[in-house]
Formats: structure tokens, C-alpha cells, sequence
């Protein structure tokens, strides 16, 4: 009777393997814009960006534009059962100057600890320097929450680049410029800031701001929740915050060939570290890196070997930690300039899978972008461009999901 059971388990799992050796993704709703030559209005967006898994089971995301051409802009934010029903939530309009008052450009989404939508437009608003905005996931109750450069110097930051759910419950991100620190050093005369939404009460404050290049770093372009409750990103050097009590510290990557390495830290592994990908200016390659977070100063980084040199290691976009273990990520170019998916071992940063099926005449378009793993363990998407759309529209990007054989979450 055991050797019944082993077999099956056996068989089960043989069934799997050859699952995702040939698994492909599949597109699951297509932007369909109206227009010849690849111009014209996208009623229901156009060029997706993130997407996300609610807490109701529904899919979550924005698109970046309401119209492909010389006059794009707008964008929506929109949700997606897992059968494939799409529903717009918000349309960000132009204003009476075509100024987007409510934003412009939607990329950033997350769920707030209170059900709600929290998301930012990277252009739009005040002086077109971004939008922090929220709404319900039925798309009622749209607010925006703050306009970003809306002080003096955009001492309240501007344009921002990160949004994560903290251990508080508050909601924190950053803006690549900005911040109470002016400083000819830094690019847009500040060098970003770190801020803080209370959910309950909508209340925005910049809670740090990048003052000395030399010592904290400048232009924060990711965060992330790290296993001890600090906030890590990377501002050339990675960075913890701790909102409570208050402390800033930075950890500098290897120098590798004279010069340091840049990461970004992207997960927190089963052991309690993080993962994220670095690269070297002017090596061509890009690579896994291990960050202890108790480590001893100045041996906390450990750098893999590149995965990839070729074109530079290509162009990575969002980063998981999947339930196999191992680390997926979308590759915007890619192998063949179209994109690709790909997986990595979390113990070596050695290329495990590749999945190379985008392009402008695929089913699921082109150029990767956001990349997410569903409770059932399958993977979804979005491709920013391309598609197949009926005779007299054209495609701008698809929502795909992709089933690699790995365990629910």
C-alpha cells in the first residue's frame, strides 16, 4: 500500500515537472485601443503596469494611458476576477488645461491593512510632479491623498518611486526627489525623502529626508518591509529605516572591479535575509545578492555570479519570492529585446527556468513589466505592450497568467 502511495506521488510530481516544462503564459484580458498605426483613445487603459492579488481574491492594477499618440496620458486603475472579467474602477482625466489634476500616469498599487487601493501617478497633480491617491476596491471613494512638490521646494518630496504596507500598518514610500535636504549634489536640488500615510486618517508626512549624498545616499528607488520591521532600500547604498523609535543606517555593496556594486532589495528569504539583484556600472551582467540582516558590518553582502551578461544583464523589473522557493522576475527586453520570465535559485542566483514567449505578434504581447504569484500558486503579469486585438483596433499590452506547476501559496 505504501509503494501505491509513493508511485502516485511519484507520478504527481512527474506530472508537474512536465507541466512547467511546457507551461506558457496565456493572455488573460488584452488593452484594446481604437485606432490604425497604433494611435488612437484606450477606453479602458492602455500599457498595464502592476498588478496585484486583493484580499478578496481579485486581481488588481493600473494602466499607465487612456490614448496612444502624441496626446497620451491619463491611465486607470482596474480590477480582474481570475475568470478573466475586467472592470474599469477610475479614469484619470486631464483637467481644463490638460493638466491631470488627479494624477497622470498610474504605476504604483498596493492594499492598504484597511481593504482600500493605495497607488501613486508618477506625473500629474501639482506642478506634474505625481499623485498619492487611494480608493475602494469597487472603485468608490476615490481620494487623492497628496500632491507631491505641493510645499516649497518640494520639501514634501517629488516624484514618487516606492509604496509598501509597513509593520505599523501605516503606508510608506519614496520620492526620488525632494525632501527638506537642498543640495547642489543631488539631481532636481534634493535628494529624495521617505514618507508616511496614516491610513485611517489620510494624514502624509516625510518622515526622512536624504540630506548627505556621501553618508545616506541619494535618489531612493525602492522599499521594502524587511523580517525585523525596518524599511530597506536601495540609494546607491542599501538603507534601513526604522519608522520607531527613529534611526537611519546604510550598508555599502562589495567593490567588484573598483567599483561598488548597486543592489535593490526586492524579498525576505526563509532564513530571515534579503534577495534583491545588483549590477556593476560598466560590467555587463546582473546578479542575485544575499543581504544577512544581523550580519557583521562589512561581510553582511554576498554577491552571486552574474546570471545573465548579456546586453548588460538585461532589464529587470519586479521581483518575487515564489512559493517554489525561488526567485521569479520579469526581464522588460530580455534575451530576445521582448522580454522574458525568468526564474533564479535563492540559494545560488544560478538561472533555473526562461521563458522567452513575448513579442509584438504574440497572444500576450510585449516588453514584461509587473509580475505576481496568486494563492493557487499561479503566476500573472502584465506585458506593457502588444497583444492581438480585432481587425480596426490595436493591442496595448495583456494581463497573462502563467501556470509553472508551483504550490499554492
Amino acid at each position: 500500500m505504501k509503494r501505491n502511495i509513493h508511485l502516485a506521488v511519484f507520478f504527481a510530481l512527474l506530472a508537474c515537472f512536465v507541466c512547467a516544462a511546457n507551461a506558457q503564459p496565456v493572455p488573460v484580458y488584452t488593452f484594446t485601443c481604437t485606432g490604425t498605426q497604433g494611435v488612437g483613445p484606450c477606453p479602458d487603459g492602455g500599457r498595464p503596469y502592476t498588478v496585484l492579488q486583493g484580499s478578496d481574491g481579485n486581481f488588481y492594477g493600473t494602466a499607465e494611458e487612456s490614448e496612444v499618440g502624441p496626446n497620451a496620458g491619463g491611465g486607470t486603475v482596474f480590477s480582474l476576477t481570475p475568470g478573466g472579467v475586467y472592470t474599469v474602477l477610475y479614469t484619470f482625466l486631464p483637467g481644463p488645461q490638460n493638466n491631470y489634476p488627479n494624477g497622470d500616469g498610474p504605476g504604483l498599487l498596493v492594499q492598504g491593512p484597511d481593504g482600500k487601493l493605495y497607488g501613486t501617478a508618477l506625473a500629474g497633480g501639482s506642478g506634474n510632479h505625481g499623485v498619492l491617491f487611494r480608493l475602494n476596491t469597487d472603485g468608490s471613494g476615490f481620494q487623492v491623498i497628496h500632491l507631491f512638490c505641493s510645499k516649497p521646494n518640494c520639501a514634501d518630496g517629488n516624484t514618487p518611486t516606492a509604496l509598501v504596507v509597513g509593520a505599523d500598518g501605516n503606508l510608506y514610500g519614496t520620492t526620488i526627489y525632494g525632501g527638506a535636504g537642498q543640495t547642489g549634489s543631488c539631481t532636481g536640488g534634493a535628494c529624495g525623502a521617505i514618507f508616511r500615510v496614516i491610513p485611517s486618517s489620510g494624514a502624509y508626512k516625510v518622515v526622512f529626508s536624504f540630506t548627505n549624498p556621501q553618508k545616506q545616499g541619494y535618489e531612493p528607488t525602492s522599499l521594502m518591509l524587511g523580517p525585523n520591521g525596518s524599511l530597506y532600500g536601495d540609494a546607491g547604498p542599501l538603507f534601513e529605516f526604522t519608522p520607531s523609535p527613529k534611526r537611519f543606517k546604510v550598508t555599502k555593496f562589495p567593490v567588484v572591479n573598483g567599483i561598488p556594486a548597486i543592489g535593490n532589495p526586492s524579498v525576505v528569504g526563509p532564513n530571515g535575509n534579503i534577495y534583491g539583484l545588483y549590477f556593476v556600472d560598466g560590467t555587463s551582467g546582473i546578479g542575485l545578492f544575499e543581504f544577512e540582516v544581523n550580519g557583521k558590518k562589512g561581510k553582511d553582502v554576498q554577491l552571486f555570479p552574474f546570471y545573465n551578461t548579456i546586453d548588460g544583464g538585461g532589464s529587470p523589473q519586479q521581483v518575487i519570492l515564489a512559493s517554489d522557493g525561488n526567485i521569479w522576475l520579469c526581464d522588460y527586453n530580455g534575451s530576445t529585446g521582448y522580454g522574458d520570465i525568468l526564474s533564479l535559485s535563492l540559494s545560488d542566483g544560478t538561472l533555473l527556468q526562461s521563458f522567452t514567449p513575448f513579442s509584438p505578434s504574440a497572444a500576450v504581447g510585449a516588453y514584461p513589466f509587473g509580475i505576481t504569484q496568486a494563492a493557487d500558486g499561479i503566476l500573472w503579469g502584465t506585458a506593457s505592450d502588444f497583444g492581438i486585438a480585432p481587425e480596426g483596433d490595436f493591442a496595448d499590452g495583456t494581463v497573462y497568467s502563467l501556470n509553472a506547476g508551483l504550490p499554492p501559496r
